[in-house]
């Protein structure tokens, strides 16, 4: 199989920049040769938003991404880096950041140029909920919330609760987030959101929720029979505690801590409310 590539700084990692990522990766498995702080700043004039080892958590985290090389030489957006041990066979770019300029160095070092249009990025695929086997192993562990601004923080909280078993998101509805959290809830709609955190490779399945209040996941939990219903602080309340304690069900709550050398990350600031 074609081995492909994309460059980039991918700063401040929102769907769009997703969808390309996953479109991408259907030239073969793929590899993001990702701008450190130095070269990005070199490149775009500019200091990325979040820090190299964050962005490359992100990127590290979806289920797109075959494999991330943090590229810190000075680079022209125009070419590719050099590789260790790996001779990219494709290179993808977004029709927006195509140049004649590529093209022909593509073409100078016998790389395949395939250039993604915009309109192929549209939407949000999420494949069909598959109902768990009664007798599925390894573990059910199940998760909720409204991942609004999916962050360093999130992928952290995904990849603690998949240690204990296969990981199940369920994602809030906008109806019953703006009646839990107040208007200007949420600022991504719900297929958005939903879209993004199946991207995660934490995750087992995502679906969406379909009950109300804080405990908007009882219909979900019916379906999944979890063994475990995870939590971090912020997010442990009492009817979550008695619903768990009424269905047999292991409540567990993680400390609110980022991965280790990552930086604390709130939604809340990153969305400005």
């Amino acid at each position: 199989m074609k081995t492909a590539v994309v460059t980039g700084p991918f700063d401040n990692l929102r769907s769009r920049h997703i969808r390309f990522l996953e479109e991408a990766a259907k030239c073969g498995p793929l590899t993001v040769a990702l701008w450190s702080d130095e070269s990005t700043q070199v490149i775009e004039g500019q200091s990325p938003r979040f820090p190299e080892r964050e962005r490359e958590y992100l990127l590290q985290s979806l289920r797109f991404v075959h494999r991330v090389t943090l590229v810190r030489e000075t680079v022209n957006r125009d070419t590719l880096p050099g590789f260790e041990n790996f001779e990219p066979a494709v290179w993808v770019v977004h029709e927006f950041d195509d140049t004649p300029a590529k093209r022909a160095y593509a073409r100078s070092q016998g790389v395949e140029y395939s250039v993604l249009l915009d309109d192929r990025l549209e939407g949000f695929p999420v494949p069909p909920f598959q109902l768990p086997a009664a007798d599925s192993s390894p573990k059910r562990v199940l998760v909720t919330g409204c991942f609004d601004w999916l962050h360093s923080g999130h992928v952290r909280f995904f990849e603690e609760a998949s240690a204990l078993g296969d990981l199940y998101a369920v994602v809030g509805r906008d109806s019953n987030l703006r009646l839990l959290k107040g208007g200007g809830h949420p600022l991504f709609p719900q297929e958005e959101r939903l879209y993004l955190v199946h991207a995660i490779r934490f995750v087992h399945q995502a679906l969406l929720a379909t009950g109300g209040g804080w405990m908007d996941a009882a219909p979900e939990v019916e379906l999944i029979r979890p063994h475990f219903y995870v939590v971090n602080e912020d997010g442990d309340k009492p009817e979550k505690r008695a619903f768990c304690r009424v269905h047999g069900i292991e409540y567990v709550v993680l400390k609110r801590l980022p991965k280790p050398g990552l930086p604390t990350r709130q939604s809340t600031e990153l969305r400005g409310f």
